[in-house]
């Protein structure tokens, strides 16, 4: 069993003790777009990430709120936050507290295979959801997808090769996320977006995102020259002991070029 299939049948179960979700009544800081602000602008996605199952703990102990305004007046284009309890040690309670306290995108990163998660995202704040492409059948991303935008949503597709590219396409999602990290055997290589970089439909619609293993200036300045408009980066900004200078530094040496 690879570890996607092992994550995904833990999530099976987990959502099943979910009920239904009500409005929470909280009032959020109106948002912005993420596609329309990295048309305007090539921007970092800047995440908070408790653990993971490849690295392990990284900053169980974060103060979210802390560490989502460093983000925020460094420049981040949008606040990514893993929810997932068992292989992250995140939570939707983290979720809804960074959408309180910052007035930029908010993506809401876990393994969506339910309709009852996406409500869950948007009723703790979220206006960016992940769909995975690699750990849904064709019709369950297409509703899922079309859920989500119905509830005004943003989704980010996120795919790893050449035919997960097709089906996001098909879909006409507008967020297409590389992850760089092979979900099976949680190998990395940057490549992966050099490569998908080359079949990618650069239209001014749609905006080229690359996701996981990006550990320097010069990895962020290597995918945004295969034509990445964002970076998704978790674990680099966890362990930096000042990440406003590593996302302004990352989105400071693009604009250069």
């Amino acid at each position: 069993m690879t570890i996607l299939n092992k994550i995904i049948e833990t999530k099976r179960m987990e959502i099943k003790s979910y009920t239904q979700v009500e409005p929470s009544g909280e009032n959020f800081p109106k948002k912005e777009k993420l596609a329309e602000r990295l048309r305007k602008k090539n921007g970092v996605i800047s995440e908070i990430k408790r653990a993971s199952p490849s690295k392990g703990d990284i900053q169980t102990e974060v103060d979210i709120v802390a560490q989502a305004r460093k983000y925020e007046v460094s420049g981040a284009a949008a606040i990514s936050v893993l929810t997932d309890e068992t292989y992250f040690k995140g939570s939707i309670d983290d979720l809804q507290e960074v959408a309180k306290n910052v007035a930029i995108p908010v993506l809401c990163k876990d393994f969506m295979i339910s309709e009852i998660q996406i409500d869950r995202a948007k009723n703790a704040g979220a206006t960016i959801i992940l769909l995975i492409v690699a750990a849904l059948e064709k019709d369950e991303l297409r509703r899922l997808f079309d859920y989500a935008a119905g509830l005004g949503l943003e989704v980010l597709v996120e795919v790893h090769d050449e035919q997960e590219l097709e089906r996001a396409l098909e879909l006409d999602a507008e967020l297409i996320g590389v992850n760089n990290r092979d979900l099976k055997t949680f190998e990395v290589s940057l490549e992966r977006t050099a490569e998908l970089a080359k079949s990618f439909p650069f239209d001014g619609k749609r905006v080229l995102i690359s996701e996981s293993g990006l550990h320097s200036k010069e990895d962020a300045a290597f995918v945004f020259g295969c034509g990445a408009s964002g970076i998704l980066v978790g674990e680099a900004l966890m362990r930096s002991e000042n990440p406003g200078v590593w996302i302004q530094e990352a989105t400071v040496r693009e604009a250069i070029k």
